[in-house]
Order: C-alpha cells, then structure tokens, then sequence
C-alpha cells in the first residue's frame, strides 16, 4: 500500500468516523468558525483550567479535510498545556508549507498532502486557527 492511500484512508476514517465530535457542558470556551472559501464551518468547545486543555469537541459542516483535521486536532490537544497545544498548532503550520515535523498524535501527519492544494490549507487549518483563538479567549479568563 502507498503512504498516499494509507493517508487517505486514515483522513477519511477521522471523516466518517470523527473523535470527539458533540458538545461540553456550560462553562467552557466556544469559537465558531468558517472558511467562506468552500463553506466549512466549525464552533469547537474547550474546557479548560490551570494552564491546559482539559476536554475538546467540536461541531460543524465541511469537507473531509476539514473535519478530519478537527478530529486528529481535537484528540490531539486533551490534556495538554496551553504552550504545548499552541506548539502543536505552529507545527501544523509548518506541515502545512511543507516541513516535516513530528506529532505525538501521528495521525496528524496524514495531512502533510494538504500543502500540495494551496485552497485547501484553510480547510486543514480551520480548527487549528479555532483552538489558538480558544486559548487566547482562556487565558483572558
């Protein structure tokens, strides 16, 4: 099997079968985003104290890119600190413009073909962008 098709199918699993997808409680951090560009949208909500991300779920339509990265990001971030969730979020970035970095959560890299279709990087960055705007709302808090 190719590292293409392994990615395609570990893209489209998170798709069809997505980690983490619903809603918390009251009291915890809700942003809602979306990507006019091809009609993503997403409302992530995060529970968080002390510094880390104690629970994440999210919401929302879009395309398979979209929710997929929602779904790796959201089981990603659960009990990490805030500056090891924001790393994580500046790794992304980077894999988006094509470098190679590594993720704990090794599902992630699956979205390292992302960078070859200059659109669709929003799609794959949209939830990534939610969560520093989460975490910038709680930190406020």
């Amino acid at each position: 099997m190719k590292l293409d098709d392994l990615y395609r199918r570990v893209i489209m699993d998170h798709y069809k079968n997505p980690r983490n997808r619903g809603e918390l409680n009251d009291g915890s951090v809700t942003v809602h985003l979306n990507n006019p560009t091809c009609g993503d949208r997403i409302s992530l909500q995060m529970e968080i104290g002390n510094g880390i991300v104690n629970d994440a779920k999210f919401t929302g339509e879009g395309c398979s890119i979209s929710l997929a990265s929602a779904s790796m990001m959201t089981a990603a971030i659960k009990g990490k600190k805030f500056d090891e969730a924001l790393k994580m979020a500046d790794d992304f970035s980077n894999l988006m413009k094509g470098e190679t970095p590594e993720f704990e959560y090794e599902d992630i890299e699956a979205l390292s073909g992302v960078n070859k279709f200059p659109a669709r990087i929003k799609c794959a960055t949209l939830a990534w962008n939610a969560m520093r705007k989460g975490i910038e709302e709680g930190q406020e808090k």
